[in-house]
């Protein structure tokens, strides 16, 4: 994998993406200014309300095959500051559970008129992967924070794209602002999942924002796509974040979703006979036949590797080669109904990595009342990588 792999997929989108961003305004969500005075802290709304630029992500030599193109559309704003907002919850508040069921009924809507299914999952994937369990302090432990609303990490060459993502959530974000940036992420992520086909996923909300950008992660927490060792890369970087082998192996099955496109990636085919038409902008390379579609084909389709039509990376093949992760790999391409099983649980996992509750505990949201979450969320439970 000599190129960046990303934790998640990505749909290709339609129009181009803006070539500048505007600044965001004081009032974005989740963040709260340095409490120095309040001449201060006016004058630091004055200079944030002015623009600045943001250029266009483009292809970086490391961006890997799940750093995709996205949908491009109309402009979303970013600064230092983060997404604007014309309504914020208080930094460190829980969201709100009324909201977040709204809000998902909202994303619901969005992923059936917009097929942005495996960019809503890298979204939530990508905030989440940069949690070291090594690291006990909040925010620097990094993790599922809301941190990648930040230009600043935006920019890291794993997220190339990502911007698109947060450009359709952002209208969802202004009506819900009773819903923080970390559990928007999340929720887009498992509820894409879940109307792909997937499992349903036992997630937990009340995750508090990061509120500015000096608190993002340092680059290079997320895996590559092709290092020379890519069974000991993947170990490295996920047992980092206190997953294991069949965790490594579940979560890898979510490549059933997306395509990779080689002007971003340098990974792929330009199309295929499975791309050429869409759905969203044509083009660029998936991993299975139906690639908006959440199932096991992934593991049946690396294991045959009979069709040059659907891409194998170096990252994928390494699960049927690798000893350890070939058990769990032959087992999810015989029994889909044990590799939902496995993927609901480390997705929640990960979608709970280096996250702050509040309250300590969550919320869970189901069709009836939210209710707390009845096990509060301790990052030392998490193992060192051995199953």
């Amino acid at each position: 994998m000599a190129e960046r792999l990303s934790l998640s997929l990505t749909l290709s989108p339609s129009t181009p993406a803006p070539t500048t961003m505007a600044a965001f305004s004081t009032t974005a969500s989740s963040r709260i200014l340095p409490s120095a005075t309040a001449a201060a802290a006016a004058a630091s709304r004055a200079r944030l309300s002015f623009s600045s630029s943001l250029k266009c992500f483009r292809s970086s030599p490391l961006v890997s095959h799940l750093f995709l193109n996205q949908k491009r559309s109309p402009m979303v704003r970013v600064s230092e500051r983060g997404l604007s907002s014309t309504a914020s919850p208080k930094c460190a508040a829980a969201s709100d559970p009324d909201q977040l069921k709204s809000a998902r009924e909202d994303i619901k809507k969005l992923l059936d008129t917009s097929f942005c299914h495996p960019i809503l999952v890298r979204l939530g994937w990508h905030d989440a992967g940069t949690y070291n369990k090594n690291i006990q302090e909040w925010p620097q432990r990094g993790g599922a924070n809301g941190s990648l609303r930040f230009e600043i990490e935006l920019k890291h060459a794993a997220n190339a794209g990502l911007v698109n993502a947060l450009k359709l959530l952002q209208p969802i974000k202004e009506k819900y602002s009773g819903v923080t940036y970390a559990d928007l992420f999340q929720l887009a992520s498992a509820t894409a999942v879940e109307e792909a086909g997937g499992p349903k996923i036992p997630m937990k909300y009340g995750r508090v924002d990061v509120t500015g950008p000096e608190q993002c992660p340092e680059e290079g927490r997320l895996p590559d796509a092709g290092p020379p060792s890519p069974a000991d890369h993947l170990r490295n970087v996920f047992y980092r974040m206190g997953l294991n082998d069949k965790e490594i192996v579940a979560l890898s099955g979510a490549h059933t979703l997306g395509r990779s496109r080689p002007e971003r990636s340098g990974w792929g085919k330009p199309e295929t006979k499975y791309t050429k038409d869409g759905p969203g902008a044509p083009g660029g390379h998936s991993w299975t036949v139906k690639w908006l579609k959440f199932d096991n084909s992934y593991f049946k389709d690396i294991k045959e590797r009979r069709d040059e039509d659907l891409l194998v990376l170096p990252t994928d093949a390494v699960i049927f080669e690798d000893p350890s992760f070939k058990v769990f790999a032959e087992k999810y391409a015989e029994d889909q109904e044990a590799f939902f099983k496995d993927y609901a649980e480390a997705h929640a996992k990960l979608s709970n990595l280096g996250a702050k509750f509040e309250p300590p505990e969550g919320i869970v949201i189901n069709d009836g009342p939210s209710e707390p979450a009845p096990e509060k969320f301790v990052a030392a439970k998490y193992s060192s990588g051995k199953d």
